[in-house]
């Protein structure tokens, strides 16, 4: 019954800041704009003539992507198709200045660790939380930030580690992330718990696995970490957000390697961050109330 409510009473905010966002020219318009100079869709090397692909993971969750009842097929949880969700918004911002109108943007599923691996792509760019480094950069090509990300570890109210306020003190508790991210990095570099972390194929494996008690607290990003305490974890909550190590962690989108459209996707997010765009929809779909800092 609690996340039944909490789900619908997510859903009844989201939608009133979606409204909220069309009278402030926020959300994504049905016509598109003029294409950027140089960045014209004839010129542009698509996977589909006309049609700006996307790549997203599925299931996809709030608040990247906007919760649906019935999205559209195959997608699960969400519908990228909806324009609602940070990372859904933004895509079709991006789209719009590059010319795109809203029907002309195609979403395709692509599981997150096969976004990053060398090889040609299904997608024209993209978007899943998949966040910048050398190795990954290696394989493919990332666009500029459109989000910087600070990691957070969500653990069980009334537990040991819910008491935990320095990075420090998370070492002598067993801790898990998805495999192939930038959360289980964390752990490995910085935490460095004095047992082995546990990966798993999915956020939703290791959000079971924390239920189950066989592990003590998971790292996520913040936005995530909201998610996860409000809908998928009853007793659920947010231990702490992480401080930032070494260079500041940004989410990118991805692209082929050596996809001239990087060039044009990074001038659109230019824009959008110098309208005030991007920060509109930070408010919109991922300001929440704090979480306390490890020190």
């Amino acid at each position: 019954m609690r996340k039944a409510l909490i789900t619908l009473v997510t859903l009844v905010a989201g939608t009133a800041l979606a409204l909220a966002a069309t009278a402030t020219g926020a959300s994504t318009a049905s016509t598109a704009g003029a294409a950027i100079p140089g960045c014209a869709k004839a010129g542009l090397s698509l996977v589909s003539d006309g049609m700006l692909t996307v790549g997203a993971d599925n299931p996809a969750y709030p608040p990247w992507f906007g919760f649906d009842e019935k999205p559209t097929k195959p997608w699960k949880v969400s519908d990228p198709y909806n324009g609602k969700g940070y990372e859904s918004a933004v895509a079709y911002a991006v789209a719009r200045q590059l010319g795109f109108l809203k029907k002309q943007v195609k979403w395709t599923v692509v599981p997150f660790n096969n976004s990053y691996r060398p090889g040609k792509k299904p997608f024209d760019f993209y978007i899943t939380q998949v966040s910048y480094s050398p190795e990954r950069a290696k394989a493919v090509d990332f666009s500029n930030a459109y989000y910087f990300v600070n990691q957070s570890v969500v653990g069980r109210a009334g537990t040991d580690i819910a008491k935990v306020r320095t990075v420090a003190g998370l070492k002598r508790y067993r801790l898990g992330a998805q495999l192939g991210t930038t959360s289980y990095q964390y752990i490995v570099k910085y935490i460095k718990p004095s047992s082995q972390p546990l990966v798993y194929d999915t956020n939703d494996a290791a959000i079971q696995a924390l239920k189950n008690g066989q592990i003590d607290g998971i790292v996520v990003d913040l936005p995530t970490a909201f998610y996860v305490v409000a809908v998928q974890l009853d007793d659920g909550t947010i231990v702490g957000k992480l401080p930032t190590r070494g260079t500041k962690e940004r989410f990118g989108m991805v692209f082929e390697k050596g996809n001239a459209l990087k060039k044009c996707v990074n001038k659109a997010l230019n824009n959008l961050w110098r309208n005030g765009t991007i920060k509109r929809f930070q408010r919109i779909y991922l300001a929440r109330a704090g979480a306390p800092d490890l020190k």
